[in-house]
């Protein structure tokens, strides 16, 4: 079995899911809060971001259809999207393709429950993680890919309850420079896989003559 589908897509995920400063950005709206309300954002947040995520992987190619667009076209813009989040990634800049902008989390500080907003969305199912769940189950070859897609988006998501669950300490033990190290080198590794994107779009769309 190729596992290589599995780590394309668990790699992407992970940078635009954003495994590591959504649970930074957790810590810091609920310091207030108990562990069991922390628990409880945390588990509804994550159960809503999945559906949402889980509804654009199994209608994808609907989408996609009703809007005219093809896999390669789509290929394309969803690697250059992500190559402008690596960049963000890389160079630490905030904005609000794999989290919440400056805004949004003011308004979220008001909130009694961030469960919804900003955890699930835009935190979680935010633009860039919706784009590659796309991009990615619509590029699967096969049955088996498809699965491997999917099974990594629930890895990921695991992942981040686990996390959540735990945010403060990690942002007592890491701190922003260690989310900073962490997410820069994701970034570095998203460019490559959005570069990939594009290169493949391009040859598939037969521009180049090599369809």
């Amino acid at each position: 079995m190729d596992l290589s589908a599995f780590f394309v897509a668990f790699a992407t995920l992970f940078a635009t899911v954003g495994v590591a400063d959504t649970a930074f950005i957790f810590a810091a709206l609920t310091k207030n809060n108990t562990p069991r309300q922390r628990f409880v954002f945390a588990t509804r947040g994550v159960l809503i971001a999945l559906a949402i995520l889980l509804f654009f992987a199994v209608l994808g190619d609907a989408i996609l259809g009703v809007f005219g667009i093809s896999i390669p076209a789509l290929r394309t813009a969803g690697g250059l999207l992500l190559f402008l989040i690596a960049i963000d990634m890389v160079f630490a800049r905030h904005s609000g393709g794999t989290g919440t902008t400056h805004e949004e989390e003011d308004e979220a500080k008001l909130s009694t429950d961030i469960s919804v907003f900003p955890l699930a969305m835009p935190l979680l199912a935010g633009p860039g993680a919706i784009s590659a769940v796309i991009l990615l189950t619509t590029g699967a070859e096969n049955d088996t890919e498809f699965w491997l897609v999917l099974l990594a988006l629930l890895i990921i998501l695991l992942m981040v309850w686990v996390t959540l669950l735990i945010a403060i300490p990690i942002q007592r033990l890491f701190g922003l420079i260690g989310l900073s190290v962490v997410s820069r080198v994701v970034g570095i590794l998203l460019a490559a896989l959005a570069v990939q994107f594009v290169f493949d779009g391009i040859h598939a769309s037969g521009l180049l003559g090599g369809a």
